[in-house]
């Protein structure tokens, strides 16, 4: 998926979550991050690719480590012991990302490193994924606004 349906999907859940936690600014901070994060080293990624991990024959292995539940659960659990305020928001953002890319036709292998993958039918930057964005943009704004409220 592209970088702005992940960072719509991520507000999205934010704004849906966010008036049951104490820290706020951190729960958002933390989980628009983790949202955007997956992608740090895919060569087509928005923050990834050549100007963050150079080109390798190592690269499509820290993208399928980056790109996987076996991370998350691992960072998520030591943030549940060293920095528990973090652990949410971080397992929140990453894993949407993930679950929204286990959709796409590229996919994911979501227990890396064993070679099962999780694909779908949605093409990265098809209409369709347009149309999952517009409509997560108006689901945010109606949340934002009944924030406020």
């Amino acid at each position: 998926m592209m970088f702005r349906t992940h960072v719509a999907l991520t507000l999205f859940s934010i704004f849906f979550l966010i008036q049951h936690v104490h820290y706020k600014f951190a729960f958002f901070v933390v989980a628009l991050i983790a949202g955007i994060f997956p992608d740090i080293g895919a060569g087509f990624s928005l923050f990834g690719g050549k100007r963050l991990v150079g080109t390798s024959r190592i690269t499509p292995y820290i993208h399928g480590f980056f790109h996987s539940l076996t991370f998350v659960l691992v960072v998520s659990a030591l943030l549940a012991i060293y920095l528990p305020i973090y652990a949410l928001p971080f397992f929140l953002g990453y894993s949407l990302h993930l679950f929204a890319d286990s959709f796409t036709v590229e996919g994911i292998r979501p227990f890396w490193p064993l070679r099962y993958e999780s694909k779908g039918p949605l093409r990265s930057g098809s209409s369709v994924e347009s149309m999952l964005f517009i409509g997560f943009c108006i689901v945010d704004f109606v949340l934002l606004i009944n924030f406020f409220l």
